[in-house]
Parts: structure tokens; sequence; C-alpha cells
């Protein structure tokens, strides 16, 4: 089989967070190093093309994402409708976590973690009709080259920054990855095992210098915890201002990693950082310790601190549902994003994200989570579970129709937030707020944001 001639080997994406996707950049670098001429082609912005898909012998769909399996696996199937004879491949964290329901007649191989020189050994095995081992998910520590993100859709067509009521293109660069964290729900540590790669400084800069040409004015570090690597961070930080002083950027990181590094957040402000996201997760800290997160609502209230006085938004993402979070938990997570002029930093999607429990999950090594634990539901890659208060299973579909309705109708966060806050109040039987009104009307200041909403 030849796959050295272009568009032979055919990179998929399906969602990456409203980004132009590093996950075919990358692999499509590493492929072109070593001789190949892949096609690329992404379903969040271009229709399935079944010329591409005709003339491919391996098809290689990234999914770095529980959404973006769902959507690779009906995009696979058509694959092997239209090329039945086709190679398919599934690669990223969400391929090692599912490979046993991939790997059952879908999928000839998924790789995990460090991907990239692996999907080139591929390439050549499947080329010399070599044996293939079918699972792999490497830690080897990669030689990067710059990503390849030409011919990829134009930056304009993917998520902007907004701030001010004004919005700019925004590109997605990673510093590094794999995390030292080991948060149970999280699906990174059961494929990294606690490690984390840094990407060279030199690599990244060149990314961000392309995609500044390409009108990108704003750049997010999407590393799973941008400060794993303080020195590392800071340095890239100070890097990008110096070369482009007008560009801003936003990071991912730990409350913990705030409170740790505080000295660092005021340089990190005057560097151009707008806003910062954690993964609070939860208020409540019996929840907390469930997920092995590594703070509590005390340290939430610390880093809001740190972050404000230095100039910086605080974006929090919860799991809103899990089987501990009780309907007072719940309410309780809503007063305190009212109480802390939260409102407009929180995307209302993170009112209804419900804990997902995926194959491979830490989650299901714990006997608190056996205990609520139903079967694996293989067309969604998630066990089913369900919450002791009927309640609370009930105040999820609500509050996700509520968040879907608003998305159609672009309803302002403040509005889908006291929708939501009255469904809470209304499974507890309660037509008001619990807590007291602050009296006049407030005009809160624009809260710096991308315009796409975080989704798993």
């Amino acid at each position: 089989m030849r796959l050295h001639d272009p568009g032979r080997i055919l990179l998929v994406s399906c969602y990456e967070l409203g980004h132009q996707p590093l996950g075919l950049a990358w692999p499509r670098a590493f492929l072109e190093r070593a001789g190949y001429a892949p096609a690329c082609l992404d379903l969040a912005v271009e229709p399935l093309d079944e010329e591409m898909i005709a003339r491919a012998g391996l098809v290689a769909v990234a999914v770095p994402m529980h959404t973006a399996l769902r959507i690779g696996v009906a995009f696979a199937r058509r694959v092997r409708v239209i090329n039945p004879a086709c190679f398919v491949c599934f690669y990223g964290l969400y391929a090692t976590l599912n490979a046993d329901v991939l790997l059952s007649g879908l999928a000839d191989a998924v790789i995990g973690g460090e991907v990239e020189e692996r999907l080139v050994t591929l390439a050549r095995q499947v080329e010399s009709r070599e044996a293939v081992e079918v699972r792999r998910a490497p830690l080897e520590r990669l030689t990067f080259p710059v990503p390849a993100r030409q011919g990829l859709p134009d930056l304009h067509r993917y998520v902007h920054f907004a701030r001010n009521g004004t919005t700019v293109p925004a590109g997605y660069v990673e510093a590094s990855r794999g995390c030292l964290h080991l948060c149970l729900h999280c699906p990174i540590p059961p494929v990294y095992g606690g490690r984390f790669f840094a990407v060279p400084r030199d690599i990244v800069l060149a990314d961000i210098r392309q995609l500044v040409a390409g009108g990108a004015r704003h750049i997010t570090f999407g590393d799973p915890d941008f400060l794993n690597g303080p020195a590392h961070a800071l340095k890239l930080a100070r890097a990008l201002h110096a070369e482009f002083p007008e560009v801003s950027f936003d990071c991912t990181t730990k409350i913990e990693h705030i409170l740790e590094h505080r000295a660092l957040v005021p340089e990190l402000a005057a560097l151009g950082c707008a806003f910062v996201v954690s993964a609070v997760e939860s208020t409540s800290d019996a929840v907390l310790r469930e997920l092995a997160k590594g703070h509590t609502k005390a340290d939430i209230e610390t880093a809001l601190a740190i972050t404000r006085e230095a100039g910086i938004t605080l974006r929090p993402s919860f799991v809103a549902f899990t089987p501990w979070t009780t309907l007072e938990d719940y309410v309780a997570m809503l007063e305190f994003v009212d109480a802390r002029d939260l409102v407009l930093d929180v995307d209302p999607v993170q009112y209804a994200i419900r804990l997902l429990v995926p194959p491979g999950s830490g989650l299901l090594t714990q006997g608190a989570m056996r205990a609520f634990l139903g079967p694996l539901d293989a067309e969604r890659f998630t066990y089913r579970w369900t919450h002791p208060d009927p309640r609370m299973d009930a105040l999820h579909q609500r509050v996700t129709g509520i968040v879907e309705a608003a998305a159609r109708r672009q309803t302002p966060a403040g509005d889908t937030f006291e929708r939501i806050v009255e469904a809470a109040l209304a499974a507890r039987g309660e037509r008001s707020r619990r807590w007291a009104t602050r009296g006049a009307p407030r005009i809160p200041p624009a809260s710096p944001r991308l315009t796409e909403p975080w989704f798993c």
C-alpha cells in the first residue's frame, strides 16, 4: 500500500474547543518530516469529503476529548462504508481510555500518550503490510518539529477572544503535555500517570509566530496545566510579550498552583494574561476530597483574591453534578458564584456538567464511586451512574435543557444563571432565593473570554 503519495494518509479532527486543531498540525509535521504528505480534514468547520476518504489508505482520527470521540466514531463508521479497506486509527486521550470498545469492530489501532512518532511508525507498518501493534500509549520524549498549519482552515473561522466589546482571532498552542497531578476524574492520569513533557520554547514561539502571521491577536496556552513547569511557562510568557506586546494570552492551571506560585501572578498579568481557567469543580469540600482535587473551598477564595488583585480574571470550570453533590451543595455553588461576582466569568454550560466516568477512569478504582455505578454505555463511552437523590438527576436534565435553549437563543449569561437558580430552588420546593439580593442592579465589567464555551 503506497502511503507516501499525497492524500493517502488522512488526518481528521472532530472538535478541539473551537480552535484551529493542533491535533492535526503536529501529527502532520511529524509525518511530513518522515516524507509523507498527509491530507487534513477538520469536521468542526469543514464538510465530510467522500473523495478524500475514498483516496486514503490510512485514516487517523484525533480524539483528545469525549465530544470529539463521539463525533469521530460516527465519522469512522462512514469511512467503513465509503472505503472498507482503509486502515482506521484513533489517537488521543480518549482513544486509550476507550480502546476496548473502539477495537471491537471499528478501529484497527488506537494510540494515546505521545502519539506523533507512533503515528509515523504506524504509517510505515501499514504501508509495508507489517504486523501492527493495535494499542499503544507511548510516553517517550519527542523531538518536536514546528506544527504544520499551512492549508488548515483560516483562523478567522475559529474561536475568537472577546473583551470590552471587541473580538480578535485566537490561536492555540501547547507548551507542555501530560500533567503532574492525579485528579481521579481527569482523563490524563490514566494515560500519563503523573508525567508531563515540556515542549521546547523555540518550537512554541515558532508556532506562535505563524499564528500571529495568520491573524491571531490572542494566544491560548492549552496545556493541561500551564504552571506544571512554572519557570518554562514564565520564560514563554516573557518571550511572547517581548516579541508581540499587543498579543494577550490565557492559560489553564490548578487552584493550588495559583496559591503556590502567587508571586508569579502579577508578572503574568503584566505580560498580557487576560484570564486563567481553573478546574474549581465544586465548592463542596466533601466533593473535592472525592475527586482528589488538592484544593478546598477556602483555597478557591484565596485564588480569586490573588488573581483579582493582579488584574487577571479567574474563569472557573465545574463538575456540577457528581454522586456526592447534594442539592444543598448545588445551591451553595450558585450562591458562591453570585456572591463573588463570578456570573459573567462562568460559561453557563458549566452548571450542567455531569461527572463523566469513561473506561480507564481513576474513579473506577474507588469504592465511593462503585456504589453508584451502572453498566458501561458503550455508545456514549461512559459508565452510567445514578444519584442517590432523584431530585439531582431531575435537576441535571432541567439545567441541561435551560443551557441548551440559552445557547440556541444566545441568551445573556446573567439571564441564564437566573433561570438555573430558579430551577435549583424549585427542586427544593422554594420559589425565591435563599440568599439576599444585593440591592440596586449592577452593571458588571465585561469578562474576558473565548467565544466558544468549554465542553469536555
